[in-house]
């Protein structure tokens, strides 16, 4: 058809088409303007119904005017019978377009899913239902704005269904259960598909998918999607309740409104509410030891560790924690590898050669999405210039990703732990022992914090490694009561030294956590976090406080900020496993519980998760399997 004259219109180019019609990009020659042509496919024009379908298009959409609905011009046909619509042709790209370049900011997809609904409370004024939202069904245009199209499924309310029996309207992932089974339909379901279609903004994937239509339609019916929230971390909470709500099965359990998620949805961008931003991301690997003594090794590892404390003040950078960075010790991994393995963009390799009073420190910063070095520098000197050295690497990292510190990271990074040289060594060694987690190590760590404050006097960081190591003693079932007493009052000495002290919160939040002092331990934990976000003591801690106090939606977000911190330890997948079996999620229960279980095969509590979710999904011989390993 290009190059013809319709009526008034001559044709220009192929715009796409769908099940009901065939759209042309052509000019008005009477107007001298841009439109949109639409035809019922030429197969179709001896079907009444189809065409019956078609005119109604053109009247349910014509008597809509509002700035988020594609304006319709006029209704006319070809002189051989075949029908077409005359409407606004928009400078843009679908929705479906930009989804498929990747998921949206959560602050583009609200902007997006409260133009549809605007455009959709106008037509549900005029008892017109889309039935048919879906992202290859809005356009947004170069100036942002959102244009509904295609009302070609619309039913007028006071009109005779067209649908025949056993026929639905609508593209099988976005339709509503009475859609699926055939039943009545109103504005609600058009609500379902706006959930439908935001959660495919931010998430990237359907709600509903599979390869096949009908395993679509068995989920549709029969199936809880994955949450949102465990799918993207930053998701804001009320987001994933406004989905959920709009993916209710039941209808009666929807907003029975536009106008209901549409206020929410404005809600969720009032002043006060934080938006995330991409967060930029990093692992720093364990610093190789090159010096002639390997017994050197604590010094390496306690550098990976405080240039992994520094960074993690820097609240726009999520660093990977200590327990899934060092698992890259001495691998043979490519750079590629280990960001894919952690999910970062950037990763921080270096060496440590000591010898004698003598030092000098490698570090390279490397951008894994391409294997490229983005920032690489020596440095030599005493282990006097250890703390200069350490900062220097650590600022240069920011400089380098080009992220804003604030005062409270200014202060942090340059924060000297412990002045003396000597002292900081037998603060280093006594965390290299701390991490192992016996009672001979915990032994040697808290002979080494003691020497170091004989030498220093009261110091808050070596008093908070002393609670912790305390606290380590309790945790391996040694004397509990003992230790918690001795763990707390090591913490309160660091506290009247720096009231902020996150590892000491965290310690004492763990030690009312097991006290079942619920009040108690949830301060500590928020104090903590409110000091350092990235403190995986206390995230962990306040997460399974929320769990166990029956809080689910607000642990689940903090569970999945575990495994994006330490993705390598099981402690984040299993609690987000147990969060996800407890809202009757089985199947994402499922994936969370394989992670943790194939991480840590031989933990106890995870096994026993991972055969009660097994047999909740009714995988009983696999469930009997693991039992019997």
């Amino acid at each position: 058809m290009i190059g013809q004259t319709v009526s008034h219109y001559k044709i220009l180019e192929h715009l796409g088409g769908g099940g009901m019609g065939v759209v042309y990009k052509a000019e008005d020659t009477k107007l001298k303007r841009t439109v949109a042509l639409k035809f019922l496919p030429t197969e179709l024009t001896h079907d009444s119904d189809a065409k019956q379908r078609f005119v109604q298009e053109a009247q349910a959409a014509s008597a809509l005017d509002h700035p988020n609905i594609c304006t319709i011009y006029e209704i006319n046909e070809t002189p051989d019978g075949q029908l077409f619509i005359a409407m606004a042709c928009y400078d843009g790209e679908t929705l479906k377009q930009k989804i498929e370049r990747g998921r949206l900011d959560v602050s583009d997809a609200i902007d997006i899913a409260l133009q549809v609904c605007q455009g959709l409370m106008k037509a549900h004024e005029k008892r017109i239902v889309h039935r048919d939202i879906k992202p290859a069904n809005i356009i947004i245009t170069k100036d942002r704005v959102v244009k509904i199209l295609d009302f070609g499924l619309a039913k007028l309310g006071g009109q005779s269904m067209l649908t025949k029996s056993g026929t639905t309207m609508g593209t099988g992932a976005y339709m509503s259960p009475e859609q699926v089974r055939g039943e009545g339909i109103d504005h609600r379901t058009d609500i379902w598909s706006v959930g439908i279609v935001l959660y495919e903004m931010v998430t990237g994937q359907r709600p509903f998918k599979s390869e096949y239509e009908q395993a679509v339609i068995y989920s549709i019916l029969n199936e809880e999607p994955q949450s949102v929230i465990s799918l993207r971390a930053d998701m804001p909470v009320q987001l994933e309740r406004i989905v959920r709500r709009a993916l209710e099965k039941d209808k009666s359990k929807r907003y029975q409104g536009v106008q209901e998620i549409l206020a929410e949805l404005k809600q969720a961008t009032a002043p006060g509410i934080q938006l995330p931003k991409q967060e930029k991301s990093i692992v720093v690997l364990p610093f190789e030891n090159l010096s002639p003594d390997p017994d050197q090794e604590y010094f390496s590892d306690g550098l990976t560790e405080e240039v992994i404390s520094d960074l993690s003040a820097v609240r726009s950078l999520r660093v990977i924690s200590r327990s899934s960075a060092m698992t890259f010790k001495r691998t043979k991994k490519k750079i590629p590898e280990i960001a894919r393995e952690v999910n970062v963009q950037y990763v921080l390799e270096g060496s440590v050669r000591k010898a004698g009073n003598n030092l000098r420190i490698t570090a390279q910063l490397i951008d894994a999405t391409n294997d490229t070095h983005v920032w690489a520098e020596k440095y030599s000197g005493t282990l006097d210039d250890v703390f200069d050295i350490q900062e220097k690497v650590s600022r240069s990292i920011v400089n380098a990703l080009e992220l804003k510190l604030t005062s409270d990271a200014t202060k942090k990074i340059a924060e000297r732990a412990i002045d003396n040289v000597t002292a900081y060594e037998y603060y280093l060694k006594a965390y290299h022992e701390i991490w192992k987690f016996t009672e001979d190590a915990l032994n040697r760590a808290l002979d080494y914090l003691e020497k170091g404050l004989e030498i220093i006097g009261d110091n808050a960081f070596l008093h908070s490694a002393k609670a912790f190591a305390y606290f380590g003693f309790a945790s391996i079932g040694i004397r509990p009561e003992e230790h918690w007493k001795k763990a707390t009052e090591s913490a309160q000495k660091a506290l009247t030294l720096n009231p902020d002290f996150p590892k000491a919160l965290a310690v004492l939040g763990w030690i009312q956590y097991w006290n079942e002092h619920t009040r108690e331990c949830l301060n500590y934990f928020k104090r903590a976090l409110a000091a350092d976000p990235n403190e995986y003591a206390a995230l962990h801690g306040l997460a399974a406080t929320y769990f166990w106090a029956g809080k689910l939606e607000a642990a689940l977000p903090l569970s999945v900020r575990m495994i994006q911190l330490d993705p390598l330890n099981p402690l984040g997948h299993n609690l987000k496993g147990a969060i996800e079996y407890q809202i009757g999620h089985y199947e994402v229960a499922l994936e969370s519980f394989e992670k943790a279980y194939h991480i840590d095969p031989e933990n106890r509590a995870i096994h026993m998760h991972y055969t009660w979710v097994l047999a909740a999904t009714k995988q009983i011989e696999k469930a009997i399997s693991i039992i019997d390993q």
